[in-house]
């Protein structure tokens, strides 16, 4: 991969976002990290090592339309071009009960999870429709929640499911621009948002299961190969799952 190929990854500063900005500058990219914390960003870059130029903090939150504009122009000033964007940057919510759930957090939850996408892919969008050679690569972090939900994760859930009418939105509308949009959809990846299920998770009927993980760079793998084919290829779907977890059937 050429070293003027660039990135942005939203959410760099852990997690599935940190390992997939190491994938794409080991991949050879310029790696813009896009988060809301410059301390977490800076241990991304410099886990980097010797690819540490390759990956940029730009603290950022998805969620402000402010914030996301400057962030995309800071690609523009940089770079003077985008080819991928992996829209990864989410949160949960509190564990309760469907009438407990507080407005507020609900609205967070929204506003990162769905606006927070709408407007990183808008941004890139622009972008990759004006620059020469025309198009770029956008790959949403869908999760297995865009299929199934888990007990009292209903703004996570409903969230995710609408990534994927998202994707298949840009889908539709910017195959014209040469733009590609896919979605991965992950299942207990060994993050620090995982952590909990080596002690045990609720499940659908009750009862409380440690769940297996995989490894994530195996996540950051996937991604690397959806964003590496040529433009003519597309991967629409991927889910990526540690084999064992309880998703497919009754667990």
């Amino acid at each position: 991969m050429a070293e003027h190929n660039v990135a942005v990854v939203t959410g760099a500063g852990s997690g599935i976002g940190r390992a997939v900005s190491l994938g794409l500058a080991r991949a050879g990219y310029q790696v813009a990290l896009a988060g809301r914390r410059a301390d977490k960003l800076e241990e991304t870059r410099a886990l980097g090592g010797d690819l540490a130029d390759h990956l940029h903090p730009i603290v950022t939150d998805v969620s402000d339309e402010a914030s996301v504009a400057a962030l995309f122009a800071e690609i523009s000033r940089r770079w003077g071009r985008l080819d991928v964007l992996f829209n990864n940057a989410g949160r949960g919510g509190p564990p309760v009960p469907i009438e407990e759930l507080p407005l507020d957090i609900w609205r967070d939850i929204v506003n990162i999870n769905l606006t927070g996408m709408f407007l990183c892919a808008q941004a890139a969008i622009r972008i990759m429709k004006d620059q020469s050679p025309q198009g770029g690569r956008i790959i949403n972090n869908g999760s297995i929640s865009a299929h199934t939900p888990r007990p009292f994760s209903i703004g996570y859930t409903a969230t995710k499911h609408a990534v994927t009418g998202l994707t298949k939105s840009i889908s539709l509308d910017c195959r014209r621009y040469k733009i590609g949009c896919g979605q991965i959809d992950i299942g207990n990846a060994a993050t620090e948002m995982t952590e909990r299920m080596t002690k045990g998770v609720l499940q659908a009927d009750g009862s409380t299961m440690v769940e297996p993980r995989m490894d994530v760079n195996h996540v950051a793998q996937a991604v690397v190969q959806m964003a590496g084919f040529p433009l003519e290829t597309n991967v629409q779907f991927m889910t990526i799952m540690a084999t064992n977890m309880p998703f497919v059937g009754r667990g």
